[in-house]
């Protein structure tokens, strides 16, 4: 893709266009088209290629160093991530950065910042654009296996995110941010108006999760698309794949002190970044409590800023599927299931709660629980079949057994599935179905897990048109929800939540991210807007 040419021949035609009088339309030359997603099947060069990468990565451990500009750097505060489905193997060791190392990296981006802003918006694509490609080609089963070993997903599960997904926000960021160019302002002759997209005064702060390689590209990658330098704290037990997209950025012909790959202690780099006068902006994904403090901090040191900082994030939620009497019991059952327990239900779009009356429960229970005892639990680079593997780690794992206990306990629950739980080997919990009658029991409000909870509701009307599906009892709003209904004119009645309305057309979807969605990381042209810094063209 000529993009360098083509940005050239447009603002050509636009000073020509100027000086005529005339007003030009800007079109994109930047073809993209959404990555396909590979089926591994037998014999396919794709499934062949991927169980060499994991043969190569058992029983291996990779160093991975903060990395400030050039310099891979150590500290001797070093940590391990263990996979999670075999937590004796220790796939990575890593350092995290200090404070003094933090204020190094944000010293070392900000002497970068001006350069790179200065690059056509056409150069600093071709990095993203190049990076896709190897993403797409040589280097797919690299990621994808470091993605299964370290963040437990299957393949499919890994194939969409650490490939299809990371590949399509490579593209079509690339592809935004060229167009954005194009979007001026309306003139009328003989005056001109035009405007100039930069970067931000500053560095922006990209902390990333774990169950998403491709939102860890994302939240680093975007803001250095649109000109701005960036510290990355990824997760730490999603390290191993973090450092293979970052090498990856780097061998497309990222610069060194643009995207400064910098592990740390959550606290000490939220302290550091949120202290520095050079804040301009903060890119997260994680839990609520962690970016409310985050803004808080921010808001504190608001008088010390040189800009205004700029926070974008996406938080987990309590989801739910809203079954409406109307509704088709399979498609029910076959969306729930896969919401609930694809990814161990560790997906900020996961269903934790379904909300059926009580005329379908009984058929929704039993093909629940038929379809259940079917499900795949264990190793995914030995079994391609696996449904789910091990939860991240054990701080995970011990919170769900406690939510267990309290099933047990509790005598308006019933577990009617699942719930074992064993550590042994890896962070293995089977997946569970809790049934409560009481929509206001803590297990409804709290907790993510390889569990779902089921409230038969003879208020199910009631709950709806009052809203409290969204924040029953004040617990976690849900960031996803998902009505399933037979009869669309259902979809024309008040939303189920403040934040979210029913998309009509959607029948017996039962995905939690089916018709109802906040989507805080979806790529479109508007996000671009989020991370340049507009100003007029004199």
């Amino acid at each position: 893709m000529l993009l360098r040419s083509a940005a050239l021949c447009r603002a050509l035609l636009a000073r020509r266009g100027r000086a005529a009088g005339l007003c030009w339309k800007h079109v994109s030359s930047v073809q993209v088209a959404n990555e396909p997603v590979l089926a591994f099947r037998q014999g396919s060069p794709e499934r062949d290629a991927l169980q060499k990468a994991l043969k190569e990565l058992k029983g291996q451990t990779e160093a991975i160093p903060c990395v400030v500009g050039d310099e891979e750097v150590w500290t001797s505060d070093v940590r391990y991530q263990a996979s999670p489905f075999n937590h004796g193997h220790k796939v990575a060791k890593f350092c995290y950065a200090n404070k003094a190392l933090l204020h190094r990296a944000i010293g070392a981006a900000l002497a970068a910042r001006r350069e790179w802003d200065l690059k056509p918006v056409a150069d600093r694509a071709q990095v993203f654009l190049k990076a896709a490609d190897l993403l797409s080609g040589p280097r797919r089963a690299e990621v994808l296996a470091k993605t299964m070993v370290g963040q437990g997903k299957t393949v499919i599960q890994a194939e969409i995110d650490a490939a299809a997904e990371l590949i399509d926000f490579f593209r079509f960021n690339a592809k935004f941010a060229v167009e954005l160019e194009g979007e001026q302002p309306l003139s009328v002759p003989p005056s001109t108006n035009s405007v100039l997209y930069r970067g931000l005064e500053g560095f922006v702060a990209a902390i990333s999760p774990f169950n998403f390689t491709a939102i860890g590209g994302n939240l680093a990658g975007t803001p250095a698309l649109m000109g701005n330098v960036v510290l990355w704290k990824p997760s730490d037990t999603a390290m191993l794949a973090s450092y293979a997209v970052y090498r990856i950025l780097r061998e497309a012909g990222l610069p060194p002190n643009i995207i400064q790959f910098v592990p740390a202690d959550g606290p000490t780099f939220g302290d550091t970044v949120t202290s520095s006068e050079h804040l301009c902006g903060i890119n997260f994904t994680g839990s609520v409590p962690t970016f409310k403090h985050l803004w808080k901090q921010v808001a504190q040191n608001l008088d010390r800023f040189r800009t205004f900082p700029r926070l974008a994030g996406e938080c987990g939620g309590k989801n739910f599927h809203f079954v409406h009497r109307s509704a088709d019991v399979d498609s029910v059952v076959s969306g729930t299931l896969r919401s609930a327990f694809e990814y161990g239900g560790q997906k900020c779009s996961a269903c934790s709660r379904l909300y059926a009356p009580r005329s379908l429960w009984p058929q929704i229970k039993g093909r629940l629980l038929e379809e259940l005892s079917g499900i795949k639990v264990g190793n995914p680079a030995e079994d391609f079949g696996t449904f789910f593997s091990a939860v991240i780690d054990a701080k995970s794992f011990s919170r769900i057994r406690k939510w267990l206990g309290h099933a047990r306990s509790s005598p308006s629950l019933t577990i009617l599935a699942g719930g074992q739980c064993d550590d042994s080997v890896g962070y293995f919990v089977e997946p569970c179905i809790v049934e409560t009658k009481d929509p206001q029991d803590p297990i409804m409000k709290e907790g993510r897990s390889p569990g779902g909870h089921r409230a038969a509701e003879e208020r199910c009307g009631q709950l709806l048109h009052q809203r409290q599906v969204h924040r029953l009892g004040g617990g976690p709003a849900a960031l996803w929800g998902s009505p399933s209904l037979g009869d669309q004119r259902q979809a024309r009645r008040p939303p189920l939540c403040p934040a979210v309305d029913v998309a009509p057309g959607h029948q017996g979807d039962a995905r939690a991210s089916g018709g109802l969605a906040l989507p805080i990381h979806a790529v479109s042209p508007a996000r671009r807007l989020r991370r340049p810094s507009v100003r007029p063209d004199d």
